[in-house]
């Protein structure tokens, strides 16, 4: 139990090395969505990610949507 974890600062681009998935605010902080858990709220930052990979590799049907067929188990809620 004596044993601390010590954090030192990044300093410049080292910051840079993390990656993130991106959650829109509204989601946090608009009262429509005050009863939505926080589970699903990360589920849909981790499809967003998804979905910018599919732009990336040119995955969308003939009118530019995105569907996700099928999502991993791991991810169900």
């Amino acid at each position: 139990m004596g044993d601390r974890l010590v954090f030192d600062y990044y300093y410049g681009k080292e910051a840079e090395q993390f990656t993130f998935y991106r959650i829109p605010k509204m989601l946090i902080k608009d009262d429509h969505f005050a009863n939505l858990s926080d589970a699903a709220k990360i589920l849909y930052g981790l499809m967003l990610d998804r979905m910018s990979l599919s732009i990336k590799n040119g995955w969308m049907n003939r009118i530019g949507r995105i569907s996700f067929t099928r999502l991993k188990a791991s991810w169900q809620i």
